[in-house]
């Protein structure tokens, strides 16, 4: 039996700990069986997917010392998860898959690779393979079917990330599943679509006579007509004789208002992800590409899109990659600032304010433009005319200009 199949038929509940990944393969109300696959291929859920995961791919996670501020290179997990993860995948494409899986599973493994008590590699897994059970004293542990066959992976041996779940489950819902009635009515759009193209957009005809044919006449007049169906036979001419009259049997797409609910289908997906839809191409509602409108969407899609999925992202470090001790000790979280990064002008000013607030070094400044640093660019410096409050209003004692006078 199927991966899909074996959900047909069978109760579920809410309480059910792989009832998530029952939704994929299942019936939607308009008809259409949403599945990862079919859902990718609608250009709006692959825009939002292929947006958040090459963002997502681009933000290096960083480890930090205890005080979450200084850059551990030392550490064992930071070529982990800043440079490869294991010996097929990059940091960019690992993290990459992980947002991928948590948009349309809503859950990522990677198995644990140690060797003894230090951690060397991990290795993504397919969500649909996975599934997560206890035993009968509670203790979670993870089946993996791999090639027809079931091995058992403890937990702690497994990194799992999971998106919004009920009380009481282990995986995480998915986001295709919860809303496959939404994904599969964009997925008939689609179809109707297609088959309007294919039929050189023609609705279908009654061809009415004053007559009676016989059933072989019939047959011959539906097929000369066929041969005028077809995006590709579009313009050709047929004659019509003996009183006979076509009559249109559906409503064009305008009047049935196709345009408007494929439309709307994309702004329903772009909800689901929490996508603007100006991000990936879709311009509604007058929304505009241009000046500070676009600045502030880009800011709410980090806020309420990418920032979430990573903060989860980086708890599931905390709870499976570091242990008792290594919490105290390290920190690690996604740095933000590439996708906060502004054009040129604004970047000069913000580091042009900050060094002459003395927050950042010049190094530190020059670091951020992939500048190498400069003599003496390693200290703090500050405006000369800037006092402290609790100087105001003292004379300031003139400082001598000459050596002779420094001297004296």
């Amino acid at each position: 039996m199927g991966l899909w199949e074996r959900w047909v038929g069978k109760p579920i509940k809410l309480t059910d700990g792989e009832f998530w990944r029952g939704f994929f393969g299942l019936g939607t109300t308009s008809g259409e069986k949403v599945t990862i696959e079919s859902a990718l291929s609608l250009d709006a859920v692959w825009a939002c997917v292929n947006l958040v995961q090459n963002a997502a791919g681009t933000l290096p996670c960083i480890v930090y010392g205890g005080d979450g501020v200084t850059i551990d290179k030392n550490s064992p997990l930071y070529e982990i998860l800043h440079d490869m993860p294991n010996i097929d995948d990059t940091a960019p494409e690992f993290w990459s898959m992980a947002a991928l899986c948590l948009m349309m599973d809503g859950n990522f493994f990677a198995e644990k690779k140690m060797n003894g008590d230090r951690l060397v590699a991990l290795n993504p897994l397919h969500p649909l393979s996975v599934e997560v059970c206890r035993d009968s004293r509670n203790t979670r542990y993870y089946e993996v079917s791999e090639d027809g066959k079931k091995r058992r992976i403890a937990e702690g041996k497994m990194f799992h990330v999971r998106g919004a779940r009920l009380p009481g489950c282990d995986r995480g819902m998915s986001p295709i599943g919860v809303v496959r009635n939404t994904v599969g009515n964009a997925l008939s759009g689609e179809k109707v679509a297609g088959r309007m193209f294919k039929n050189g957009l023609l609705s279908s005809l009654i061809i009415s006579s004053d007559q009676i044919l016989k059933a072989d006449q019939r047959k011959q007049i539906s097929d000369t007509l066929t041969q005028f169906a077809g995006a590709e036979k579009a313009g050709g001419v047929t004659v019509l004789e003996a009183g006979f009259k076509p009559y249109p049997m559906s409503i064009n797409p305008k009047d049935a208002q196709f345009l408007e609910a494929r439309q709307y289908s994309v702004e329903q997906i772009c909800r689901i992800f929490g996508v603007p839809p100006v991000m990936i191409g879709h311009a509604a509602n007058g929304t505009t590409t241009w000046g500070s409108g676009i600045e502030q969407l880009i800011l709410q899609f980090t806020k309420t899109c990418m920032r979430p999925m990573l903060k989860r992202i980086e708890a599931a470090i905390y709870r499976d990659l570091l242990d008792a001790s290594t919490r105290k000790t390290v920190k690690v979280k996604f740095n933000m600032e590439e996708l906060l990064r502004g054009d040129s002008q604004a970047r000069a000013e913000f580091l042009s304010k900050m060094v002459q607030a003395g927050i950042y070094h010049v190094d530190e400044a020059r670091g951020y433009e992939d500048k190498a640093p400069t003599p003496g660019g390693n200290r703090s410096i500050v405006n000369g005319t800037m006092t402290p409050l609790d100087k105001l209003g003292e004379e300031q004692v003139a400082q001598p200009t000459t050596p002779a006078a420094r001297a004296a």
